[in-house]
């Protein structure tokens, strides 16, 4: 690699940062490397700075879930992302990937795991592990991935719906004879996968795809 390749890595841990950084280094001699820690400094940072890729946790502070793909792209249009998570594949990337991102990674990843899915962002434009293509391909529910409720289990629609409609922790617990404290997860847990924080979200998620 002749020319010089700019990154950004976005993770407010710094070990995670440091031991990114060393990977990269050994992957890639010509190379330059900044760093953030929330979301806010990454839009200050591609403003006043060109790059070539950003490595970016999803759960980074200040973050906006999926949106951030487009608020950093709407910056700095032709910059590749991957995306380096704690988050689980099988959850999470076809739904980055479908918003742009140019790959997806989990944080327990080998280090040839993520020296490979880097070389393929440069080389080829884009990364997809080995196992989410088996899946893409063996799982026909994938043509309705765009739909973020499909990533909700059972239980976890089971209590959306009635969140929707109005109901408390307690008249859920009550309803599905549970303890107030399991209702509180899952709502936590709900949440956490379609990136909202509150019922009103969630409201208006499914007056937007509760019908697909």
């Amino acid at each position: 690699m002749d020319k010089e390749i700019k990154i950004l890595i976005a993770d407010d841990h710094s070990v995670v940062r440091q031991g990114v950084t060393l990977l990269l280094k050994q992957v890639c001699k010509n190379i330059s490397i900044a760093a953030t820690d929330n979301f806010t400094d990454i839009l200050k940072t591609v403003k006043v700075q060109s790059f070539d890729m950003i490595i970016l946790d999803i759960s980074i502070p200040e973050g906006k879930g999926i949106k951030m793909i487009e608020f950093i792209r709407a910056i700095i249009p032709k910059v590749k992302i991957l995306i380096f998570s704690a988050y689980e594949e099988d959850l999470y990337a076809l739904r980055y990937l479908k918003a742009g991102a140019d790959g997806y990674l989990n944080k327990l990843s080998s280090e040839e795991e993520f020296k490979l899915a880097f070389l393929d962002i440069v080389e080829k434009g884009r990364y997809v592990s080995d196992s989410l293509k088996k899946k893409i391909e063996e799982n026909p529910l994938n043509k309705h991935s765009d739909n973020p409720l499909n990533l909700l289990s059972k239980r976890e629609m089971e209590i959306a719906c009635l969140l929707v409609k109005g109901e408390g922790n307690l008249e859920i617990a009550n309803r599905l004879n549970l303890q107030n404290s399991t209702v509180s997860t899952y709502k936590n847990r709900i949440f956490e996968k379609l990136f909202i924080t509150n019922t009103i979200a969630l409201v208006a998620l499914f007056r937007s795809y509760g019908d697909e």
